[in-house]
């Protein structure tokens, strides 16, 4: 047909699982055309990221999806990012407040398996890592030492970068409207024309199954998640990152084992968050000041800190499966049709595994080592379909 762009594969979404996926598949030899409907990659998840690294956060396939990403980010293949260091040591503190054990032993058990283990700490270790603490605040304290920053922005422009030197293209504008197979092809039909290959990869994050539903494809039950943050203001001799005693630069993250809220160090600030998962439809979500409020009293809670001015607030989507587990593979019932999805908050952490195992079940390949136990927990497969 005149005017179809056609190449070998097809990836809706410029997300991080879009770039990542169009990584792999462009070093694998495929020609790659990713279909972004922003105007710029990652604009709602992967841009408002935490940007932590941590091989102790998600279910038992995500721990091993992150595992397995380590070494790529701690030692990229060359040319992928001019930034010397993806990750740089962090650290998380999760502390035992009342009525927690459950949610401790649960935390200080599955992070025993991690490279680097837990290390339960007494009050005065806890208060060494993060002064500020309420020593009544808490009975117990966790320490996950192999926690990392990662510069997510170095990491999605790797991937992209990296898409592109091995021939592919990335369309921005480009929301796809209908997808069709025609012959053996997948046909879109986007606001920015249309395009063509054999493969298509949904990797639409929040509209992973909008996608889906415009191919005749069934969804996967993905649901689309709100998460606040708020960056703080702290006093001057607070948000010193020179060698002051009082400084929260060097600090951990700090978070509860609950999972209700974490504080990391920000720009000279504090990002703060309650850890909220608001189910909420696809779309570009704005915070919420009930949100943000509720972020800064569970901080001031366990920490004597003097919290007070939001410099900025922000929100950013997250999409799950009803098992809180990437959806990976071509799907059983559609030819040519593959998923990455629902990655749930963990995309930036798994996305050197999950791209190229999604690479390895597209070619039919074995999966990357360390990875045979994903392949059956992540396959669209196991979602029931009548």
């Amino acid at each position: 047909m005149s005017g179809v762009r056609e190449s070998d594969v097809l990836i809706v979404g410029g997300g991080i699982a879009g770039a990542s996926a169009g990584y792999f598949l462009g070093r694998a030899g495929g020609r790659v055309t990713l279909l972004e409907a922003e105007s710029a990659p990652g604009t709602h998840a992967t841009g408002r990221s935490a940007a932590l690294f941590s091989e102790y956060y998600g279910n038992a396939v995500v721990r091993e999806l992150t595992r397995a990403s380590r070494a790529f980010y701690e030692t990229p293949p060359a040319g992928f990012s001019p930034v010397a260091e993806l990750l740089r040591p962090r650290g998380v503190l999760a502390l035992g407040t009342p009525g927690t054990g459950r949610e401790f032993d649960a935390a200080k058990a599955s992070g025993a398996g991690a490279p680097q283990p837990v290390v339960e700490l007494n009050r005065d270790r806890a208060l060494a890592l993060c002064p500020a603490l309420r020593p009544d605040a808490f009975a117990r304290a966790l320490y996950k030492p192999g926690a990392r920053d990662i510069d997510t922005d170095a990491v999605l422009q790797g991937f992209l970068r990296g898409l592109k030197v091995t021939g592919g293209t990335v369309v921005t504008g480009a929301r796809v409207h209908a997808l069709t197979r025609r012959t053996g092809r997948w046909h879109a039909a986007t606001s920015a024309g249309e395009f063509s290959a054999p493969v298509v990869v949904d990797a639409a994050g929040a509209w992973a199954d909008q996608v889906a539903k415009s191919a005749g494809v069934t969804p996967q039950g993905l649901v689309a998640y709100r998460r606040t943050a708020a960056l703080v203001s702290l006093p001057r001799e607070l948000a010193s990152t020179g060698s002051s005693a009082v400084s929260v630069a060097g600090w951990p993250m700090v978070a509860d084992v609950a999972e209700t809220f974490y504080a990391r160090p920000e720009s000279g600030g504090l990002l703060i968050s309650p850890a909220d998962a608001t189910p909420v439809p696809p779309g570009d979500v704005r915070p919420d000041e009930g949100d943000v409020a509720l972020a800064l009293d569970r901080f001031r809670a366990v920490v004597d800190l003097p919290v007070r001015h939001v410099r900025r607030a922000w929100a950013g989507l997250r999409s799950s499966a009803p098992d809180d587990t990437p959806v990976i593979g071509p799907d059983p019932e559609a030819p040519g049709f593959c998923w990455l999805a629902g990655l749930g908050g963990h995309g930036i952490q798994t996305a050197p595994a999950a791209g190229a195992l999604l690479a390895a079940l597209i070619a039919g390949n074995e999966p990357p080592p360390g990875l045979t136990g994903a392949v059956a927990g992540t396959t669209p497969a196991r979602v029931g379909r009548s």
